[in-house]
């Protein structure tokens, strides 16, 4: 079938899917009114390219054109989020985040620090217990696993495992998807790292990544340069570990040019949740709501799908039959998600400590 064929049946599909499911979960009269009111939303970190985000906030503009999407700093990491919302909280205007999308580490801390504030959207029950706060704080949106995305113009031998990436043929060649003091997405890759070596997840297998990296830089196999898609076809960083649905977006971003393969690494299979959550000095606290009514719709949960990542609804969705076939198929094999592991937040705390702490003192790499 051809790719414009394919686009054709995979919009179908979705159309059919959305239809049948309009009425569900719809937001109230009353929260629609009071977000069109406000007039505005500012969101924070949320790239075009990441988990299918660009045909996400078009989406929501297209339901509600009376309200204007703010987008600050769409590269922004986590640990950014977090002080943007510090940084403003006494800010009603365009820099005050209403909104963040943040690693499942982060949600916790910005509750105990008094930066979120609670909110249940209508499809609340459908978000697994263990990826959301009792009280409605913060709450998983979607997940993938860590994955290596690789340039095969300048990649002849395809690496299989994480062991692989500190051969000789593989030098200079090798990055990160952010600064691992600062990004979920890096401080996460190291975790998965430090796993494949047979360390427990949290804080051994932290120490255990930084070990990896660490000798993988002094064989001079990493590049100390955040990889994108961007970069990865120039060259300057040609194998990427990154979250599975940002390489398979890049790879359709790329379009071929250069060729590219994603790879889900044979052992330190590891799944990472991020988390929603508004700000507790938001500006436009009902646009938020409204925001995350939307993401937490079949329409936004399909909408993320669609960008490669399992929404947090995807087991009832499938479940209830609301997940187009096409979509499933252009997903990696289900075998590549079998051994994923799902670390518990408190290993996620441990891992994001040690590897926080301990990168600049064991790999000594300034990652800009």
């Amino acid at each position: 079938m051809s790719q414009t064929k394919r686009l054709l049946c995979l919009s179908t599909a979705i159309g059919m899917a959305l239809s049948s499911t309009a009425a569900f979960a719809e937001p109230s009269a009353e929260l629609i009114e009071a977000a069109k009111k406000e007039g505005m939303l500012t969101t924070i970190a949320l790239p075009h390219d990441w988990c299918g985000y660009g045909a996400v906030i078009e989406s929501f503009k297209a339901k509600y054109p009376e309200i204007q999407v703010n987008e600050l700093n769409p590269d922004a990491g986590s640990a950014d989020e977090v002080e943007a919302i510090k940084a403003n909280k006494d800010n009603m205007g365009p820099q005050s985040p209403d909104v963040v999308d943040v690693g499942l580490a982060f949600g916790p801390q910005m509750k105990a620090e008094g930066l979120l504030q609670p909110y249940k959207v209508s499809t609340w029950d459908e978000i697994p217990e263990n990826v959301k706060d009792a009280e409605g704080y913060w709450y998983g949106d979607y997940y993938g696993v860590m994955s290596l995305l690789v340039n095969k113009d300048l990649v002849s031998n395809t690496p299989a495992d994480w062991a692989d990436l500190l051969k000789p043929e593989y030098a200079g060649q090798v990055a990160l998807a952010g600064d691992p003091r600062a990004s979920n997405q890096a401080i996460l890759g190291v975790l998965a790292a430090g796993m494949a070596s047979g360390a427990a997840a949290g804080k051994d297998a932290g120490e255990a990544g930084l070990k990896y990296f660490g000798d993988l830089n002094k064989a001079g196999n990493f590049v100390p340069v955040i990889g994108k898609s961007g970069t990865l076809a120039q060259g300057a960083t040609p194998i990427v570990v990154m979250w599975d649905y940002n390489a398979l977006a890049a790879k359709d971003t790329l379009a071929g040019n250069p060729p590219v393969e994603v790879v889900v690494p044979a052992s330190g299979v590891l799944a990472g949740v991020y988390v929603q959550g508004i700000s507790a000095f938001a500006p436009h606290p009902n646009a938020a709501k409204l925001w995350m009514e939307h993401l937490y719709s079949d329409d936004g949960q399909l909408g993320w799908l669609k960008g490669y990542c399992h929404p947090a609804r995807f087991n009832a969705m499938v479940k209830a039959g609301k997940v187009p076939q096409e979509m499933l198929d252009k997903l990696p094999p289900a075998e590549s998600y079998e051994k994923a592991y799902f670390p518990t937040l408190e290993e996620v705390d441990a891992n994001k400590a040690a590897v926080t702490g301990g990168w600049d003192s064991v790999v000594g790499a300034n990652v800009q």
